[in-house]
């Protein structure tokens, strides 16, 4: 069996992050999005992959290649324009062969979920109940079958969240031929899917188990902590004398942890870092490859990505920090209000008392500059030496 992976967009909700890679390269525990996927499918006993890609398709060409690193095969459709999840799928077509697992590839599913999908012999959708399914897709079953497909409904008439997983036949080729453009202006496959329902095909309902759905950009921290629970200690590097590491810590090749630094798990460090001396790393925090984290710094909880630096008396906490970025001495960020209540971002309730900031690619700070609670910077942002950055910065944007 095939699967089918849809990669082409941006995922404009995960702005800054997404204005410089597509939104399923963002990287959770050192690993991308997509990647966790893929070898969830491929644990599952999926051996052969069409990626279909668009929005700076070449991150992921690059990353992922044929798939032979994973021992999979990869084959690449390029959607040109974004013009929904059907005519993403539309393009597959002459590629499929026989019955196939569909998937997004913005969310990580386990793969005993894909294995029992994969079992299923019609088409099929997967499903999980959430609490609030409040800007999703929700499915209305009965009887173990989809009786009705809801787009983000205001008020959703089920708490059953569409969870981007599916097992189709080749009739839903035909769907998407008598597929019109919904009111969004894109072709949707759950309209497809509609049309079967509406000609009298049963579409199955199977309710999975495991799901980490990444809409916000702070949903990162909630996946990062998810995925990490079950990490494994692993020391490919170099401790010094006198620096402290307890719990699950995977630290990678030439990377280096220096004297007076403490380590407490989970956490994740890439290859050829250089951590310390004297800084503390707190749990469920990921530092990629070639950074640098030193001298009297504290990371909490944060996802740091490649190539950045922190080096003297920094505070991150909370917080999803881009590639390239560079902090000067004595930069912190905030992550808590006073009244102690959960943090807002463009009327949003991100749910999280907790939540420093979202920073985007090649920021810099000078020395002593704040960055308050909740805020978005856009990449390439310059924040002058001891100045407060706050709010929605655009990228580019220079604060003095």
């Amino acid at each position: 069996m095939k699967a089918v992976i849809l990669a082409a967009g941006e995922g404009s909700r995960m702005r800054p992050l997404t204005y410089t890679r597509p939104k399923v390269m963002l990287p959770i525990a050192n690993k991308p999005v997509l990647e966790h996927l893929l070898i969830e499918a491929s644990a599952a006993g999926i051996g052969e992959f069409i990626f279909v890609v668009g929005y700076h398709d070449e991150a992921v060409l690059d990353y992922f290649g044929d798939g032979s690193k994973w021992s999979v095969r990869i084959d690449y459709v390029k959607q040109r324009r974004q013009l929904g999840t059907a005519d993403a799928l539309k393009m597959v077509a002459d590629l499929t062969e026989g019955i196939f697992l569909l998937m997004n590839g913005d969310m990580v599913i386990g793969r005993q979920d894909i294995a029992e999908m994969a079992g299923s012999e019609d088409t099929t959708l997967a499903v999980i109940e959430v609490s609030d399914p409040r800007g999703l897709g929700v499915v209305e079953a009965g009887g173990g079958r989809v009786v009705r497909i809801y787009e983000k409904e205001e008020n959703p008439p089920s708490r059953l969240a569409n969870a981007g997983l599916y097992l189709l036949t080749p009739e839903i080729f035909d769907a998407i031929a008598r597929t019109v453009k919904s009111p969004r202006g894109e072709y949707e496959l759950t309209d497809s899917l509609t049309l079967l329902i509406e000609a009298g095909h049963n579409i199955g309902c199977h309710t999975i188990g495991q799901w980490l759905d990444i809409s916000y950009p702070w949903d990162l921290l909630t996946a990062n902590e998810a995925l990490m629970s079950d990490l494994k200690a692993q020391n490919s590097g170099e401790v010094e004398a006198n620096a402290v590491v307890k719990g699950a810590v995977s630290i990678g090749r030439n990377t280096v942890v220096r004297s007076g630094t403490y380590i407490i798990g989970p956490a994740v460090i890439g290859e050829n870092c250089e951590i310390g001396p004297n800084c503390y790393i707190r749990p469920c925090t990921a530092i990629g490859d070639n950074c640098h984290i030193g001298n009297a710094v504290e990371v909490k909880n944060c996802i740091i990505m490649r190539n950045t630096k922190l080096p003297h008396h920094n505070y991150a906490g909370d917080s999803v920090i881009g590639e390239g970025c560079n902090f000067g001495a004595g930069t912190k960020i905030a992550n808590l209000r006073l009244d102690k209540e959960d943090i807002w971002i463009e009327g949003i309730n991100t749910g999280r008392r907790k939540l420093g900031a979202i920073i985007g690619d090649m920021v810099e700070t000078g020395i002593n500059a704040s960055i308050n609670v909740g805020s978005m910077l856009g990449d390439h942002t310059f924040i002058g030496p001891g100045a407060l950055a706050k709010g929605i910065i655009a990228p580019g944007s220079r604060i003095f």
